[in-house]
């Protein structure tokens, strides 16, 4: 049994278990004061040239969501987000448990325009109704389409028009910025997002995910709501290790690019046997449309998620590669199929 349901199946990338172990009876400060954690921390804000940027490592996108959504938020505000966004379909109401109403808007690609959030903005203008003031987008999507500068920089400017908040999204960053022809990087996030978070869960890491905050509105306390909501490891130390192990000497985009590599062959595999797919995505997450019949027979051999009834006996499933999927693995797919 071979499995394409999630690109975090396997554990950890070789030099960040090394690393782990060769540290393991390394005293140092807890709760993400430690010099591994600072190090990671710089070596991000030199990435990203943002010398002032505040960077907090926490668990998982759940938990980074949860955060920077509710700090960013008076209680009567809300978020903007495509209907098939994280935090409105995978989150179990995560978001909305914190006083925030998650408002959800129909996208074909799962990208959000200003369009889609002047939709928003426009009907919600009465005392009566939540404020929406956060606008929330993920690269890759969870469908795995991806933004151009273009498009960030139309929804930025938007925002900054309306006075709303950008945030993003970056469980899957290392898949969006490591497509060839990408023209998204770490610095234009920098210079176009309220704040965004680079995941290390879905890329190479055990787990933890690197909070990038840019607005000095929610800087000064993040610590404290962290404490509050069981977000501030004690062992803080494990999360930063890690991603200075992933973003030494490029492996974070290596990683990536092995992942959308590993799913181009399973792309074009599928379209020269004839089927389709729900979303256009370059990306690590493939969507095709297959006879109920023919997944039946896969499941035999293979884990996936089944996304979505399509009618005529046809359903859209989720293929997932990883950092670590080989070769061989796709073949035999393609094969199977």
């Amino acid at each position: 049994m071979y499995h394409f349901r999630n690109d975090y199946s396997e554990g950890a990338h070789p030099s960040v278990l090394r690393a782990l172990a060769e540290t393991n009876l390394e005293q140092t400060c807890g709760y993400g004061l430690d010099h591994y954690c600072e190090e990671a921390a710089e070596r991000i804000r030199q990435l990203c040239g943002a010398p002032n940027a505040d960077v907090h490592f926490v668990v998982g996108g759940t938990q980074a969501n949860l955060l920077t959504i509710h700090s960013f938020l008076h209680s009567f505000e809300a978020v903007i987000a495509a209907e098939t966004a994280h935090v409105n379909v995978h989150e179990t109401g995560a978001i909305e448990l914190t006083g925030h109403k998650v408002i959800a808007v129909p996208s074909p690609d799962g990208k959000l325009t200003p369009a889609l959030v002047d939709g928003v903005v426009s009907t919600h203008s009465s005392e009566h109704m939540v404020h929406p003031r956060l606008v929330y987008i993920s690269d890759s999507t969870e469908v795995g389409t991806v933004y151009t500068k273009a498009e960030l920089t139309a929804l930025r400017e938007y925002c900054l028009a309306q006075n709303l908040f950008l945030y993003l999204d970056g469980a899957r960053l290392g898949s969006a910025l490591a497509l060839p022809d990408s023209d998204v990087t770490l610095s234009d996030l920098c210079a176009l997002t309220d704040a965004f978070y680079i995941g290390g869960t879905k890329n190479g890491a055990l787990f933890g995910e690197a909070l990038v905050l840019l607005n000095d509105f929610v800087k000064p306390n993040f610590r404290s709501y962290m404490k509050q909501r069981g977000a501030m490891l004690a062992k803080g130390r494990l999360l930063g290790l890690q991603f200075g192990e992933l973003l030494r000497d490029g492996l974070y985009l290596d990683l990536a690019r092995h992942a959308n590599a590993m799913a181009a062959p399973l792309r074009e595999g599928i379209a020269a046997r004839g089927y389709g797919f729900a979303f256009p995505s370059p990306t690590n997450q493939l969507f095709p449309i297959l006879p109920d019949s023919l997944i039946a027979r896969l499941q035999e051999n293979y884990t996936f998620d089944v996304d979505q009834p399509m009618g005529d006996g046809l359903t859209c499933i989720r293929l997932v590669t990883s950092w670590a999927t080989q070769p061989e693995a796709v073949d035999a797919f393609l094969a199977d199929l």
